[in-house]
């Protein structure tokens, strides 16, 4: 029997998301009740008109803040089980605590509001990121599993402070949020009636169910992609290594999460796999040619001889979840077919 059975009700928190929106509908179509936290009114415009058909199995939630003590407290209150998507918003400042403060506070503080709940609640799956695990390969390729940690990232934002780059501090982020809610599990094993998870998963590619009118509306995976795909990149650029994951696969991954008991307690990478930004280029090229014999899309360097540095270990992904992963090919077909509809690869595409 799944330890969250189907009719329970889940919060999903950073509703309006593109990882959450996947989720929200893959828990609705497999009998789950959702209710979904959103920062504002408007922000839940969407999910509103987009889940319309299950207005009877939805419900939303206003949560403004969510580093603030006590910001889950309400929206807790209920629930079976918690998806934990909601990240804080990017940071303009240079100070390394702009960016990891929020992050720590918001994964600790839906901790702590589902301490206070008590006995209802039985599993909380929160997303982390494939780079909470990630450090430098310098040379040659290194296999990557659930036991590695981005240490250097923290470390060099420690010795750097402000000087450090925003993707270390980035990274220092997602790592110090995970290892706090880890700790937290820790700290109160004997007071918690629920256990926790965690998902680490790479660039999420895929068709967006939120309203993105221009590409420039795109969330930050999606941009990253099209950007490297779109514009011209130099070969050091091109040669470098990038993970993937279809959003109906880790969409899965987290209903899956709330299903089995044997993957409470686990740190779980969750990746269809790895390859460089010019071997991508060379399998788009292979599978829609047209897009490059029009100048829609620059072709790079295709004699350029690459090796993808970073495999990740997916072995307790499919272990313990039974999680199958589509190829690149089936993320490309669905990605450039949504982009297609929408118009945007009718002309030299570009971001602003």
């Amino acid at each position: 029997m799944p330890i969250v059975p189907e009719g329970s009700k889940v919060l999903v928190t950073g509703a309006n998301g593109f990882i959450s929106m996947w989720v929200i509908k893959t828990l609705l179509e497999q009998g789950y009740l959702v209710r979904g936290a959103v920062r504002s009114a408007e922000k839940g415009k969407r999910l509103r008109e987009y889940f319309a058909p299950y207005v009877d199995k939805v419900e939303w939630v206003i949560v403004e803040d969510i580093t603030k003590n006590g910001a889950f407290d309400e929206a807790v209150k209920g629930v079976s089980a918690i998806e934990h998507l909601a990240s804080p918003l990017t940071s303009t400042s240079d100070d390394p605590d702009e960016f990891i403060q929020p992050a720590v506070l918001g994964t600790v503080g839906i901790l702590k509001s589902a301490l206070k709940e008590g006995p209802q609640i039985k599993r909380i799956v929160i997303t982390s990121s494939i780079l909470s695990v990630l450090s430098t390969v310098k040379s040659g390729r290194r296999v990557f599993n659930e036991e590695d940690w981005a240490d250097e990232f923290v470390n060099l934002v420690k010795e750097l402070g402000s000087k450090a780059s925003g993707d270390a501090k980035y990274r220092a982020s997602k790592m110090l949020a995970e290892k706090a809610a880890w700790e937290f599990v820790k700290e109160h094993k004997s007071e918690i009636s629920w256990d926790l998870v965690t998902l680490c998963p790479p660039l999420v590619l895929g068709p967006p169910l939120q309203d993105v009118p221009t590409p420039n509306d795109l969330n930050i995976s999606l941009k990253i992609w099209f950007n490297l795909i779109s514009t011209e990149k130099d070969d050091q650029v091109l040669g470098s290594t990038h993970g993937f994951i279809h959003p109906k696969d880790i969409a899965g991954a987290h209903v899956l999460a709330l299903k089995k008991e044997a993957a409470g307690g686990h740190r779980i990478i969750v990746a269809g796999g790895t390859t460089t930004w010019q071997d991508l280029r060379n399998l788009i090229y292979s599978l829609k040619p047209q897009l490059y014999e029009k100048g829609i899309l620059p072709r790079g360097n295709p004699e350029l001889q690459t090796i993808v540095t970073n495999i990740y270990d997916t072995t307790k992904s499919k272990n313990i979840l039974g999680l199958e992963y589509k190829t690149y090919a089936e993320v490309i077909h669905d990605t450039l077919a949504d982009f297609e509809a929408r118009g945007w690869l009718k002309e030299p595409a570009s971001l602003s």
